[in-house]
């Protein structure tokens, strides 16, 4: 891997000697097939240790790993025959939130996705993956199409947070993300969220308010990036290990209090390791739910996704009802 964070390092040193042992495995006359057996062995093993073991900010760090899948893989493999739909009507086009429409296993679907970019140019284009208010009012845009047709929404979340330039704020930031808070509540359609790698404060939650949220195993879902809580309570963005470590960033916590429904399991060693095996996991997870959810009366289902939002970190409180109606 051409990238290798800090706690991955053990791993990609063994994988290098696997490498190394690989290419002069070719030799007629050398038979090194059970070192290299073994040596796969102790990176299995080691792997499973170490992301047994993540700290709050480690998997921070997972989460925005550069070769981690991007919304733009996710599409490219999950939905055919993908027709983007560009412009808010309003102002412009905000290349960091990609929609359209497309199919997945035959199904209509309108997708919606933040991307972040990968090379240089790419990411100063994406703005890194931080929209600005005509990226919330271009899905919103989608969204409404897809609620007239009652066309089933897939959104693919990755942002530190929206865009808090001068611009963004003039151009009403808070109002386009609150708007989207309001109006995906009235969707006439499925929706299913997956959060893929950061889910950064109202950013995320702008295209986040669904019937089933998801997050992929070593992705993160706040309320506030680990940099940004530290420059708020020590001023010091250096910080950031301590606030994300205090914050729990962790998919486990977030499906206790109620915030997501699920995880969705990574491959040994992340996601950008095996992105197709990844992928594919989501697309299951995807294609299941939305049979699910498309098999619900629709008035129903809508009351059941504004509840789940009330109910989200109630979970105590859920208890002690329940037990006092068993009374």
């Amino acid at each position: 891997m051409d990238f290798t964070l800090e706690f991955e390092k053990p791993v990609s040193e063994l994988e290098n000697q696997i490498r190394i042992l690989k290419e002069t495995s070719h030799s007629p006359n050398i038979d090194i097939s059970h070192e290299i057996e073994a040596l796969q062995s102790k990176v299995n093993k080691m792997l499973e240790e170490i992301f047994s073991k993540l700290s709050p900010w480690e998997r921070t760090q997972l989460s925005r790993h550069p070769q981690r899948p991007h919304a733009l893989d996710y599409i490219d493999r999950i939905v055919t025959d993908f027709h983007e739909v560009h412009g808010d009507r309003r102002f412009s086009d905000d290349p960091s939130m990609v929609t359209g429409f497309g199919f997945i296993d035959g199904k209509k679907v309108a997708v919606i996705g933040i991307e972040k970019g990968r090379k240089t140019q790419d990411k100063i284009k994406r703005n890194f993956g931080m929209a600005n208010p005509e990226g919330y009012r271009k899905a919103l845009r989608v969204m409404n199409l897809a609620s007239q047709f009652q066309i089933p929404v897939i959104t693919f979340v990755d942002t530190p947070g929206a865009y808090p330039g001068i611009g963004a704020e003039e151009r009403g930031q808070a109002l386009a993300i609150a708007e989207n808070l309001e109006e995906m509540f009235n969707v006439k359609a499925p929706i299913i969220s997956v959060i893929i790698g950061e889910g950064g404060s109202g950013g995320a939650l702008g295209i986040a308010i669904a019937d089933k949220v998801f997050m992929m195993e070593y992705s993160v879902y706040s309320v506030i990036s680990p940099e940004s809580c530290a420059s708020i309570l020590w001023s010091d963005p250096k910080m950031a290990e301590t606030a994300a470590n205090s914050l729990q960033l962790s998919p486990n916590k977030a499906f206790d209090l109620k915030v997501i429904d699920g995880i969705i399991k990574e491959p040994a060693g992340g996601a950008h390791r095996y992105p197709d095996q990844a992928i594919q996991k989501v697309k299951e997870t995807i294609v299941q739910n939305l049979a699910a959810l498309s098999a619900q009366d629709l008035d129903l289902m809508m009351q059941m996704r504004f509840e789940k939002f009330r109910q989200m970190g109630n979970s105590t409180l859920m208890i002690d009802n329940s037990e006092e109606t068993k009374g």
